[in-house]
């Protein structure tokens, strides 16, 4: 009997969450002003890489795998911090190398280790 598809909308609204916990964890370490007004200073700060996380579930069509840690997990990754640092460079924001190696540590924990983490609940259920 197969089994049911699983809607991609949790994983990608959970990436997605992710992302902006990245921005607002950056804002608050260095500026201390996570929100600003109404918000504004979040959202200036996550738009890049939440476009960039779009498009690379649109590239990747990680709907098809959302779990996979290899198919969907690691190519998002990548692109999620390529594109964003290209979206933050052309939007004049900062992209000073210690920037971009924190942020490739902090989204590869993020974006693929919670794919890891539930490719691990999800064997542990099985046996």
């Amino acid at each position: 009997m197969p089994t049911p598809r699983r809607s991609p909308v949790l994983p990608f609204v959970l990436d997605a969450v992710l992302v902006v916990v990245f921005a607002g964890i950056g804002r608050s370490t260095h500026d201390g002003d996570v929100f600003g007004p109404f918000g504004s200073l979040l959202a200036i700060t996550a738009w890049p890489f939440l476009a960039a996380l779009a498009i690379g579930w649109l590239v990747t069509r990680a709907w098809r795998h959302p779990l996979a840690v290899v198919r969907a997990g690691l190519p998002l990754w990548a692109i999620t911090v390529a594109l964003g640092m290209v979206l933050r460079a052309v939007s004049g924001q900062g992209v000073a190398v210690a920037f971009v190696i924190v942020a490739a540590i902090t989204l590869a924990l993020l974006l693929v280790g919670w794919r890891g983490i539930a490719r691990l609940v999800a064997r542990s259920r099985r046996r």
